[in-house]
Formats: C-alpha cells, structure tokens, sequence
C-alpha cells in the first residue's frame, strides 16, 4: 500500500500539476527537444514554488502573473 499511495502521490503533486496548472496536455510543442525542455522548465517551476512552501501553485501562477516585480525581486533580478 505504502507504493501505491507513493506512485499516487507523485502523479498528484507533479503531474496533475503540468497537467492542469501549466496546460501540458494541451501544449503545442512537439518538434525535436522542445518537449523535453518545456518539461523541464515546467518541473523547475514546480520545484521552486515547492521550495519556497507555496501551498497552492495555481494561484501563485496568477498571482505572479499580475504582479511580476516580487517574483523578480525574490530570484535577485529586481531590487526591492
């Protein structure tokens, strides 16, 4: 039981988020490496969001979509 909720936790906290968060399954890319470097991408997204405890990705998405200058401050882009 213990690796089947590990195999169910993997596709909740990853997976359902490319899928549904980022629209992956409805992405475009398809030639040579794009795929995969849009995977990438996507799963650094997630990871940072992850390491900076944000609970819920989606509205994080939105809310640094509307307010980009915090983001940029926090990665060391932009001084605060």
């Amino acid at each position: 039981m213990a690796c089947w909720r590990g195999h169910w936790g993997i596709e909740n906290r990853l997976h359902y988020v490319r899928d549904v968060s980022f629209g992956e399954d409805h992405s475009r890319v398809r030639k040579g490496r794009a795929p995969q470097v849009m995977a990438a991408c996507r799963n650094a997204v997630i990871g940072r969001l992850r390491f900076w405890n944000c609970q819920n990705i989606m509205a994080t998405l939105r809310q640094n979509a509307y307010q980009p200058q915090p983001l940029f401050a926090k990665l060391g882009l932009l001084k605060q």
